[in-house]
């Protein structure tokens, strides 16, 4: 247990170092605002509360969502929709009219289930794919994968596949494989099947219609119906309610406890109102105003930590997702949870799919649409990939951009770039067009400061250890 709790330590020393300094400078800055001391008890809770609240955030963001989705009225037809354990298919590629955030990619349409398996498993089907890339991913509320099903894990051929909480004994029906376990009652699924552009939408959602999710209990009876469940309890109001990020969290907690291993965490965030079923209101005055704080710094931290990607070395201005990209929480990683969950809701393992993204040029000056920008491969250099790349462009809020040509991203999945005799690819990256000739290898670019993703899908070797390089943008004015 020593050991286990040291390795856990470590981990959390990488978001340690930035809370001295805040809370010092945080602390002073009160103090001078009010005239009054700080007590002890609130820096406690607030250089305590900003390491559980990236730790924790997985509960808040996905109860937030779960609860945007299953009972609030959504908001045009991009926005995810459903009732526990049946899925929502997206039926038209993702726009920019989307604006739930978490960089939803372009060349896939999604399918997305909140399941519950607290009772039962769940059984998902889908049928034969051909050579369609397709994908299911399977996430625990603390935002870490468990589980992948499609054509790089387990085939294009037609199956069923089991989704069970850890702990479940029972029998299975013939031919129903189980997939590794959750770790929690609630299961997010984010499915992607592969789109060739519009004229492709009639075939990707003839394969959606063959998606089916089916409980255990009703296996076999090919006229059940899944009951309706929205039954998801509402998120408390950081509008109205300072404190219910820390209410929210703690109440996600209960039905979906963190993993056994972060035990020794919350024997010590508990001490501060955070954990499991803890009232944070129960606290003494000053610890409240401590978590208060935390929370709002805590969120502000976690942006930064998704734009500098965490301080770790860039190659070309590009940052790539760390090994434990995926399985953050598991490998006691919390400062990745920033780019897992803060940046992407859930994020693939790198043997799925590895995504570059960049904030800045090949100098180091932020992407800003008041300039422009070429991207250049060689020939020869293009990403190196079983299924597909792309590169997409978001503004800072996570969302797709607006344009005038309606073009988020740009990749070899539609082709419809061009490559320059000598095989080289030049993408034009800008808020105006470069001109009718070269509008085919132009992604349009925000008003403001944005940043880029690539995407690569299916990663070939050279691309998962590093030997591979994304070539820097080039700022050209």
């Amino acid at each position: 247990m020593r050991r286990e709790v040291l390795k856990i330590w470590s981990r959390l020393a990488v978001v340690s170092a930035w809370l001295v300094l805040a809370a010092s400078a945080s602390a002073s800055a009160w103090a001078q605002d009010t005239g009054k001391p700080v007590d002890w008890r609130e820096n406690h809770a607030y250089t305590l509360g900003v390491q559980a609240y990236v730790f924790g955030y997985p509960w808040v963001y996905l109860s937030q969502l779960q609860y945007q989705w299953v009972v609030a009225p959504p908001r045009d037809a991009s926005s995810p929709n459903m009732s526990i354990n049946q899925f929502w298919h997206a039926r038209q590629i993702i726009t920019s009219d989307y604006r739930d955030g978490g960089s939803p990619n372009n060349d896939t349409l999604y399918s997305v289930a909140w399941l519950d398996v607290g009772k039962e498993p769940i059984i998902l089907t889908h049928g034969a794919m051909g050579d369609r890339y397709f994908t299911f991913e399977f996430a625990s509320m603390n935002s870490d994968n468990f589980a992948y099903a499609g054509a790089s894990t387990t085939g294009s051929q037609a199956g069923s596949f089991a989704i069970a909480r850890k702990g479940w004994t029972g029998t299975l029906p013939p031919g129903v494989k189980r997939l590794p376990d959750s770790s929690t009652d609630t299961v997010l699924i984010f499915g992607r099947t592969a789109i060739r552009g519009k004229d492709d939408l009639p075939a990707v959602a003839k394969a959606q219609d063959g998606y089916r999710l089916t409980p255990l209990s009703l296996w076999g009876n090919p006229g059940a119906v899944v009951p309706t469940d929205r039954n998801v309890a509402r998120p408390f109001d950081p509008k109205s309610d300072p404190l219910a990020d820390w209410k929210t969290m703690n109440r996600a907690m209960v039905k979906n406890p963190p993993l056994a291993q972060h035990a020794p965490l919350l024997d010590m965030f508990k001490q501060i109102g955070i954990g499991p079923g803890i009232d944070p209101e129960s606290m003494d005055p000053a610890t409240k105003r401590g978590l208060q704080r935390a929370a709002v710094d805590g969120r502000r931290m976690l942006q930064e930590m998704l734009v500098t990607g965490l301080g770790k070395p860039k190659v070309n201005g590009w940052s790539r997702p760390p090994a434990t990209m995926g399985r953050a929480m598991l490998n006691n990683d919390f400062a990745t949870l920033a780019l897992q969950c803060y940046g992407g809701i859930i994020s693939h393992d790198p043997s799925e799919a590895i995504y570059f993204n960049t904030y800045v040029d090949g100098d180091g000056r932020a992407l800003d649409g008041a300039n422009r920008y070429t991207l250049r491969f060689e020939a020869g250099q293009l990403p190196e990939v079983e299924y597909f790349w792309s590169l997409t462009m978001y503004d800072l809020t996570n969302n797709l951009v607006r344009n005038p040509i309606d073009r988020w991203a740009i990749g070899s999945l539609a082709g419809k770039y061009r490559t320059a005799p000598d095989g080289s690819l030049t993408l034009y990256i800008q808020k105006d067009s470069p001109g009718e000739a070269l509008e085919s290898n132009w992604l349009p670019a925000s008003e403001g400061e944005f940043w880029v993703v690539l995407r690569t899908y299916g990663p070939r070797p050279r691309v998962v250890d590093g030997s591979w390089k994304v070539p820097a943008l080039t700022r050209v004015n």
